[in-house]
């Protein structure tokens, strides 16, 4: 089972960067970073850079781990635009690119920007041609697509990845169109979730696999999950009461790991941590730390 790493976008970059090599000094497998434009709150003002060039940075410098978003909104670029950014991504960091993708979400952002935001169908059709774009973009010498959404004519896109194929991840659990358009089209999939969650959208998933006649094994599955991890019962316990606006891992360290055990035994094949409720930096890190050795067993 592979480890990952999500920072908050809010940081500043030199502190995620010291965070990414400090991560892959330590043992995990990849890190994420999210792709918006600006928080999805009241005040936008809050310093927020753009993702795919962050990555780049990172990429650039952090050696090994694997790079990615969680997720790129279809509706910021056009598929193929995208689809050669991580291309030179791929090739930039040796073959270490994830497309993650999803159809798009926060609204405020494309109010604030003027970008169209779409009907849900319409942004899930629109992704759903952005998959077919971007797969024929990877794998032929010339692209034509004439979609309802995009239309492509005679397109290249030189030189092609370093890895064949470069994973397209698909974020969300839209149990009749995300799932679906996952089962047609990605390599890997991601999803915030506990254990029952992940174990209901697989089974949606592997249902939607064997419709279009896929191999669900093709597809590999990804979790996400806030951190509660202290050996304070007191804390946990409240934890446990609070009404968290996601899904979280809450326990102490022998806890934690016995639901990490959970997540793998159902076939979650990643699980990707983020930073969002691990305080501040010195105690960041040695979160991360103890949950990398004594959970993962790195």
């Amino acid at each position: 089972m592979k480890f990952s790493f999500w920072p908050n976008p809010a940081q500043k970059y030199e502190e995620v960067l010291e965070l990414a090599k400090h991560v892959e000094q330590t043992g995990w497998d990849g890190f994420w970073y999210a792709d918006h434009f600006m928080p999805n709150a009241p005040d936008t003002s809050t310093p927020w850079p753009e993702a795919w060039t962050t990555l780049t940075a990172i990429g650039a410098t952090v050696p090994r781990i694997r790079v990615g978003t969680l997720v790129s909104g279809n509706t910021y670029r056009h598929p193929a635009v995208l689809a050669k950014m991580v291309a030179t991504l791929d090739h930039i960091t040796g073959g270490r690119a994830v497309l993650g993708l999803g159809s798009g979400w926060q609204e405020n952002e494309h109010d604030h920007y003027g970008i169209p935001f779409y009907t849900t169908r319409e942004r899930l059709d629109r992704l759903d041609e952005a998959c077919q774009i971007i797969k024929s973009l990877y794998t032929n010498t010339k692209t034509d697509f004439d979609g309802h959404f995009y239309q492509l004519k005679d397109a290249s896109l030189e030189p092609k990845p370093v890895q064949h194929p470069l994973p397209l991840l698909i974020g969300g659990g839209g149990e009749k169109r995300t799932l679906r358009i996952t089962a047609e089209h990605a390599n890997e999939w991601n999803v915030w979730g506990d254990v029952a969650i992940l174990r209901q959208k697989m089974e949606v998933l592997d249902q939607h696999c064997a419709d279009v006649g896929r191999d669900p094994k093709e597809i590999q599955r990804t979790a996400v999950a806030l951190l509660f991890m202290s050996e304070d019962n007191a804390f946990l316990e409240q934890m446990r009461n609070a009404e968290l606006q996601q899904p979280a891992l809450i326990g102490t360290v022998e806890e934690i790991r016995e639901i990490v055990e959970e997540y793998e035994a159902i076939g979650v094949d990643e699980l990707i941590v983020p930073d969002f409720t691990l305080g501040e930096h010195r105690k960041k890190v040695e979160t991360l730390d103890r949950f990398i050795k004594e959970v993962a067993g790195r």
